[in-house]
């Protein structure tokens, strides 16, 4: 009987055992479970105001293995001064008011950057071989083969038009043909394709007036100094419904050889970070942001003539 009785107790106590180890087993996979449970909502709960709410950036993409700025980062932009609407609001770069400043924002998010420097510099001089102190300069530089000699751009941001301003009831205001201009009193900026186009397309008898940039230029058609004042059509917009009193758009002006006149961002040549901006522009491009920038600063209402050949 006590032999039996021992052996009834110890199995008992195994049966205990087992038991315990059990629930010891159970607990602790429980508790990984919970953990891994936890972790994984750590991963997708995200807030809604998070970084991670917007599309994913560049950087680190077969296009953009790797950021390179003159500031580990920084993000350091060049433009003029002054700068005017509808490319930037109130002479503020960094206020992300204007066409060419909310793209830098833009492309500055896709690279995961989000201290944008800004700098100022003339347009003409930063047109020049040589190392630069930015990352890049914008303040609508065309594309050309001349200038692709001594600098780099980015893919274009922008197709853009020439136009001519003059006085709603000056010399200029029944212009048709580039062949009405010929004997016209013209002015542009330095270093612009404004300027070139006076000089190679219209070639007037009397040689264009040189101003520093497009504020100079404004001051002077307003004073009278010239007839009329050729810049890009969204500053032509801006220049007659703001800054020019009594101006009009006399009209567009043709494209040279039928080819759109392209705006990119200027760059040191062979600078390392093109690659990367380029992909920020092709990214917004594809979700439709670019287009969405261009209609909110860019398009404006109402016909403007177009002057032919």
């Amino acid at each position: 009987m006590r032999i039996r009785t021992l052996g009834l107790f110890l199995l008992v106590l195994a049966l205990i055992a087992t038991a315990c180890g059990d629930s010891d087993d159970d607990t602790t996979e429980a508790a990984d479970n919970e953990t891994t449970t936890s972790a994984e909502g750590a991963d997708t709960t995200v807030p809604a105001d998070s970084r991670n709410t917007t599309p994913p950036g560049v950087v680190g993409t077969d296009a953009c293995p790797s950021l390179t700025l003159k500031d580990e980062g920084v993000l350091t932009v060049a433009t003029g001064e002054p700068v005017f609407s509808p490319w930037m609001e109130d002479d503020n770069p960094g206020s992300g008011q204007g066409f060419e400043s909310e793209l830098v924002y833009e492309i500055a998010g896709k690279l995961g950057v989000s201290n944008v420097v800004w700098v100022r510099t003339g347009f003409d001089e930063a047109i020049s071989a040589g190392a630069k102190d930015y990352d890049f300069n914008i303040q609508q530089y065309s594309i050309t083969a001349d200038r692709e000699k001594v600098v780099d751009f980015s893919d274009p941001y922008y197709e853009v038009q020439q136009a001519i301003i003059g006085q709603a009831d000056g010399p200029l205001a029944d212009v048709t043909t580039i062949a009405d201009l010929t004997d016209a009193h013209l002015g542009a900026a330095v270093g612009s394709t404004s300027l070139e186009y006076i000089d190679a397309i219209i070639a007037p008898t009397t040689d264009a007036m040189v101003y520093d940039d497009n504020a100079a230029a404004a001051a002077a058609f307003a004073a009278g100094q010239i007839d009329g004042l050729v810049v890009d059509l969204p500053t032509a917009y801006y220049l007659t419904s703001a800054e020019i009193p009594d101006s009009t758009i006399i009209g567009t002006l043709p494209e040279v050889e039928d080819a759109p006149e392209e705006l990119g961002m200027l760059f040191e040549k062979g600078s390392e970070l093109i690659p990367c901006v380029n992909a920020a522009l092709a990214s917004l491009n594809d979700e439709g942001r670019l287009e969405i920038l261009q209609n909110k600063w860019l398009a404006q209402d109402g016909a403007v003539r177009k002057i032919t050949q």
